[in-house]
């Protein structure tokens, strides 16, 4: 439930906030009428992600066992490789969003209101998709599907709620905290899903060492228990997980927490001489 619900607030409150800087460009260049145009990308940028996400789901429930596992990890691989570019990408462009997505609504509206809905589309899609694939890939680390999708519509609601509250500023939120701190958080959900894609394949036969357990405590909670729900749904932890897995996930947390982490190098600025 934790991680879906980290995931839709993220992503979400993401979305939210570039369709609210979109519509408050053009209601500022008074070009009102073009909202109907930003709405229908929008609209249009949604239901192709709930089609990816259905697309999915078929096709992962109408594969053999082997082939579901095979598509859930590569699916897996993909989504972590998108979340941790994603999470980069704003860290270095969310302080020229703004200005960039207003130069884009300019050479949109100049050059008609089919552009403009396809610049929205453009927006708005990469979130939706990227969404879709991460929570498709999240929610076969889960055991308890129903708890997830509960996070899932509570981390939405919560997005939509606060992107208008921040479009009508009525509550200021430090987005450059919440970005950060959301995006360690979805790093590590990251780095579960990354050991779910380890373990598929060690189950097919891809990987060595699906038999050398780093721990397994199912004696003790069951992966579907409370305590097994809410440690996969916060850290990804596994009751049973092998020395590969725990390697993959504690390097996947090292390399790419660091960067992230690090505060970016200012160019020193050039020495002069000094004349004697």
């Amino acid at each position: 439930m934790i991680s879906s619900f980290i995931i839709a607030l993220r992503e979400g409150l993401e979305a939210a906030l570039i369709v609210g800087i979109l519509i408050a460009y053009v209601v500022k260049i008074d070009k009102r009428e073009s909202l109907k145009y930003i709405w229908g990308g929008v609209a249009a940028a949604v239901a192709l992600s709930l089609g990816l996400g259905i697309v999915l789901n078929l096709t992962s429930t109408s594969m053999s066992d082997r082939h579901s596992a095979a598509f859930s990890g590569i699916t897996s691989l993909t989504a972590v490789a998108l979340v941790t570019w994603m999470v980069f990408w704003m860290k270095r462009t969310a302080r020229f969003l703004r200005s960039d997505l207003s130069g884009k609504v300019d050479r949109a509206v100049a050059t008609g209101p089919l552009m403009l809905a396809f610049a929205a589309f453009l927006a708005v899609v990469r979130e939706g998709l990227e969404t879709s694939l991460f929570l498709f890939s999240n929610f076969k680390t889960i055991a308890d599907p129903l708890s997830a999708a509960v996070g899932l519509i509570a981390g939405f609601a919560l997005a939509i709620t606060l992107g208008y509250l921040i479009y009508k500023r009525s509550v200021n939120l430090d987005l450059a905290k919440f970005f950060k701190f959301t995006g360690i958080a979805l790093v590590i959900v990251a780095a579960g899903v990354l050991t779910y894609a380890v373990h598929e394949f060690q189950e097919l036969g891809f990987l060595p060492g699906g038999h050398a357990y780093a721990w397994n405590v199912t004696s003790l909670f069951t992966r579907d228990s409370l305590l097994g729900s809410l440690l996969a749904g916060t850290v990804g932890f596994d009751t049973t997980t092998t020395w590969l897995q725990l390697g993959v996930y504690i390097t996947y947390l090292f390399f790419v927490l660091t960067p992230y982490l690090s505060k970016a190098r200012t160019k020193a600025a050039p020495k002069t001489a000094v004349s004697a």
